[in-house]
């Protein structure tokens, strides 16, 4: 690959992630803060993404696949999101604020497919080159956090209070509105289908995956990562809220780190699959969910500080050991020809319908423990951590280990 087109696709990388971590993360304490929203609004507004995880694929295989190129489809969206990005900026109420930013994610969630596509059509060894190419990715979420809270210091608790969170869906709205520009200028990845050429809803939402539900094992898992999300969305909605009212500082940025674990943790995925085994790293993945809202429950923005932020570096085995390790014991398990279908069909399912169950788990739990205008903090953390430790047993009850390739 030419090192023009690498650095093309590393910049294409870089602002799709930044747009995405530079409102997402302190959604919710603006929601609540300058919003007045409550959980079940929350909920709601985080469930978009669900939605649009839903519909994603419709729109990648009804158009993107079928009639136009991919790099002009991922211009022509980020242009559109950018729009939206500014409305929600500007909606003075929750009623408002939701149809804006579900309109936004319909049209968000399938560039992150696209850029993908636009990717693997330039590469010749997707193995070696897309994580050096999609690495640049978490750089800009890592990037958007870190702007927000130590050179703009927008979710410093007197700025929450003056409604400064605002300019976070300003500051994604320029970054979308430059790489739909810069989209069109990316190199071309032309329809992978002729416009004439059928699609089924099987297809499109991976059904031909389902004959790996034969495999007992592999139902165990697949059952598993829908339940696992749900903890997940209790980090995605509550965590910043939570940092930001107990008053830890700089919580975006600090929140940030998580993605930096990620990062590291994601190099160190073969090493813990070659030396602990398929099924001891999917747990070591549980435990850790586990683990950190036990230290969110009891940590403080005080002399308990280090609590929060174990918590929140615990990131990396959090989503790698299980998710990722989960991409790859999917790709291990399918046969060639139903591999696309079944890595579609587990992300429709676990960002599709497990998060929307466990969004809507979220707003409820924190609903039912705000009282007399109180969080009760440590109540709503207990929750996923007991779930969390409900799945755990389930997982180490049911999952037989089982060896699968890894390569150094």
């Amino acid at each position: 690959m030419k090192t023009k087109i690498k650095v093309q696709l590393s910049i294409m990388m870089f602002f799709e992630f930044f747009i995405w971590g530079a409102w997402f993360v302190t959604l919710g304490t603006f929601l609540t803060q300058n919003l007045t929203a409550s959980g079940a609004e929350t909920a709601m507004a985080y469930s978009t993404q669900s939605w649009g995880a839903i519909i994603a694929p419709f729109i990648i295989g009804l158009i993107a696949d079928r009639f136009f190129n991919a790099e002009k489809i991922l211009g022509v969206l980020h242009l559109l999101g950018g729009g939206l990005m500014m409305m929600m900026a500007n909606a003075p109420t929750v009623e408002q604020f939701y149809p804006y930013v579900l309109g936004y994610m319909i049209v968000y969630m399938p560039t992150l497919a696209l850029v993908n596509s636009i990717s693997f059509n330039q590469m010749t060894d997707t193995t070696k080159e897309f994580s050096v190419i999609r690495v640049f990715g978490t750089i800009g979420w890592i990037a958007a956090g870190s702007l927000i809270s130590y050179y703009f210091a927008w979710d410093s608790s007197s700025s929450v209070a003056n409604g400064m969170l605002k300019n976070t869906f300003l500051m994604a709205a320029y970054a979308s509105f430059a790489l739909g520009l810069f989209g069109f200028f990316l190199p071309k990845t032309p329809p992978s289908k002729n416009a004439d050429d059928k699609v089924s809803i099987r297809e499109i939402l991976g059904l031909d995956a389902l004959k790996l539900f034969k495999d007992r094992n592999y139902l165990v898992f697949f059952i598993s990562s829908i339940l696992i999300c749900i903890p997940l969305a209790f980090y995605y909605q509550n965590a910043n809220p939570f940092l930001t009212e107990i008053g830890l500082s700089d919580p975006t940025g600090k929140m940030a780190w998580g993605q930096i674990s990620e990062v590291i943790f994601m190099l160190l995925v073969p090493y813990f699959l070659l030396r602990l085994g398929l099924k001891k790293t999917l747990i070591l993945g549980v435990l850790a969910w586990v683990l950190r809202y036990l230290l969110f429950a009891y940590g403080n923005a005080d002399d308990r500080t280090f609590m929060l932020i174990l918590g929140i570096v615990l990131h990396g085995i959090c989503y790698d050991f299980f998710f990722v390790t989960g991409q790859i014991y999917t790709d291990a398990k399918a046969a060639p020809q139903v591999k696309s279908a079944a890595q579609g069909l587990i992300t429709l399912a676990t960002y599709g319908l497990g998060m929307l169950i466990g969004f809507w788990s979220a707003g409820k739990i924190y609903d039912m423990y705000t009282i007399g205008g109180e969080h009760h903090w440590r109540e709503i953390w207990l929750a996923p951590s007991v779930f969390g430790l409900f799945v755990l047993v389930v997982f180490l009850l049911l999952f037989k280990n089982e060896k699968i390739e890894v390569n150094e």
